[in-house]
Formats: structure tokens, sequence, C-alpha cells
């Protein structure tokens, strides 16, 4: 008898066991999928202030310019940085340089280096993650003094 009722508890116990991995497996699925769907989320928020600011016939390249920004770096080379050094070609703000964490698969028009890397002097670095931005702010502030600035900032500051 004491064999058998061993034997249960022991399936028992390994059931639990098992639904409680099963569980915590598809947690983490669900929270993921969530930052991700938050992320998107905040993206085409600020693309759609990107939108209106078009709409109203203004130009990112002025808001650099009335904060004294004139040669800038973009960190994130993804949509929205791609968007952002095209909108400045022909302005008075020079991109110096793109910086991303996967800068050796990075082609674009542009020097794009790692933010591990020796970062070459620029009035300011505009981060295109938005989502990111804090993380992003601290890592760099602690090897630059130069301003860092949310590409948020900049399109609710035009």
């Amino acid at each position: 008898m004491k064999k058998g009722m061993i034997s249960i508890l022991s399936m028992l116990t390994g059931v639990v066991i098992g639904a409680s991995i099963v569980k915590k497996r598809e947690g983490d699925k669900f929270e993921k999928a969530c930052d991700k769907s938050n992320k998107h989320f905040e993206l085409f928020c600020m693309m759609s202030q990107w939108v209106r600011v078009k709409q109203e016939g203004k130009n990112l390249s002025s808001y650099f310019e009335q904060n004294g920004y004139r040669k800038i770096a973009v960190y994130g080379m993804s949509y929205a940085g791609e968007t952002l050094i095209n909108e400045l070609k022909g302005t008075k703000i020079e991109v110096a340089y793109g910086i991303d964490k996967n800068a050796d698969h990075i082609f674009t028009g542009i020097n794009t280096v790692s933010p591990e890397d020796t970062l070459e002097k620029v009035d300011a670095i505009v981060v295109t993650a938005i989502t990111f931005f804090a993380e992003i702010e601290e890592k760099l502030s602690k090897k630059n003094d130069y301003p860092i600035i949310s590409l948020e900032e900049v399109l609710y500051g035009v």
C-alpha cells in the first residue's frame, strides 16, 4: 500500500511540476508578445506624429537648428533611423554617423559604428529606438557628454 501511495504522490508531484513549467513557458511567451506589441504601438504613435509634422509642412531639421545641433549621430539604424537620415538630406544638419548594436550587419549610406566603439564628437545623439531610450541614454551617458535626445522629443518639439 505504501509503495502505491508513494507512486501516486510521485506522479502527482511530477504533474504539478510539469504543469508549472509549461505555465512558466507560456507566461514567458505571453510576456514577450505583450512587450513586442507595446513596442510596435509606441513606434506607430511616433510615426503617426511624424506624419502630422509633415502634414503641417515642417521638417525635423528646424528642431536641430533651433537647438544648435548642426552635426548629429543617429542611434538605431532601422526604419525610423533611415527615415530620419533621409529627411535630413539636403538640410544644414550633418548626420556624421549611425550607431547600432548590429553595426556589422547594417548597410546604409553612412558609416555605422557599435555603441561600444569610441564615438566621434557630435552636437547630439538622436535615439530612434524609443522603447529602449532610458537604457540607451544611461549607457551612452557613461562614455560621452553629448546631449542624448529621443526622436520623440524631436517630433513633439518641432
